[in-house]
């Protein structure tokens, strides 16, 4: 069975100046938290290694997301995404990270981003900025605005530690922006927990919301609510990630497989879905 993983960030260029590779025992600490361990490639900061996991847990396809958010986290140039995508142009696809905290930037940068085969969208992570905004923040809206019009997909980090204090993964910012712009895609990363029936409701009211719980989905409170939508009504809007390099691939995959899903829909949380929304159909 083939696997698409929509959240990786690999150990390449910026990406190592990160937190998550700049201290990977904390990293390593929140994986152990859930009942995870860290895959050899993390530590030893080899992409050579991290495609053969890639390759023994049947993951064909990635999706690497950049980010800008707040220096302590780490943000990640679009370039270093693009250079990494051009280099594996058949395993990957790229997500530009957009900051809109500076509008005139943000929009130029979408533009461009829509001519760049190496990208299929952008990602917000707006509660991490160095001053935090939440996901419905109007000014944010002119980059839903362009996005609907390019037909840009947009991730939205909207679950876990996304912000200073536990507001800022709220689920009612998403089903405003969902609400507000209709034709625009939504994908939210961290699948919008610990708020797990909350988002489910707006994916449930809004056809334009896909959630991705990555690494959120493994022993925590709430997987059984995420599994019963997405063998149900969301099961063509579940999008499997591993949030590499918090989850190993094998041991995510396996984890994943090993869940209550019913047997027709396991193809399309693991690949159909993202296959669909990445234009592989």
């Amino acid at each position: 069975m083939m696997v698409i993983d929509f959240r990786m960030r690999p150990p390449v260029g910026g990406f190592l100046q990160a937190l998550m590779y700049r201290n990977v025992q904390r990293t390593a600490k929140i994986a152990r938290s859930i009942g995870m361990e860290l895959p050899p490639s993390v530590f030893e900061e080899s992409v050579e290694l991290m495609l053969k996991e890639m390759e023994e847990a049947g993951i064909v396809r990635g999706v690497v997301q950049g980010r800008r958010v707040d220096p302590y986290m780490g943000s990640v140039p679009n370039e270093d995404v693009e250079n990494f995508v051009r280099a594996h142009s058949e395993t990957f696809f790229g997500f530009a990270g957009i900051d809109p905290s500076n509008m005139e930037e943000a929009l130029a940068e979408v533009d461009s981003v829509s001519k760049n085969d190496a990208f299929r969208g952008i990602v917000l992570e707006p509660g991490m900025l160095t001053v935090p905004m939440y996901a419905n923040d109007r000014r944010i809206y002119p980059i839903y605005e362009k996005c609907t019009r390019l037909s840009l997909l947009v991730v939205v980090m909207a679950g876990g530690n996304v912000g200073p204090d536990i507001s800022y993964s709220m689920p009612v910012a998403i089903d405003q922006v969902a609400a507000d712009f209709p034709k625009l895609t939504l994908i939210i990363s961290h699948g919008g927990w610990p708020w797990v029936t909350q988002i489910l409701h707006v994916a449930y009211r809004r056809p334009n919301v896909y959630i991705s719980p990555d690494q959120y989905l493994v022993n925590l409170p709430g997987v059984n609510d995420y599994v019963l939508a997405a063998n149900y009504y969301l099961q063509d809007r579940f999008l499997f990630a591993t949030s590499y390099p918090f989850l190993a691939f094998k041991q995510a995959v396996d984890y994943f497989k090993g869940l209550p899903f019913k047997p027709e829909v396991i193809d399309k949380l693991l690949y159909k879905n993202a296959a669909g929304l990445l234009g592989l159909d």
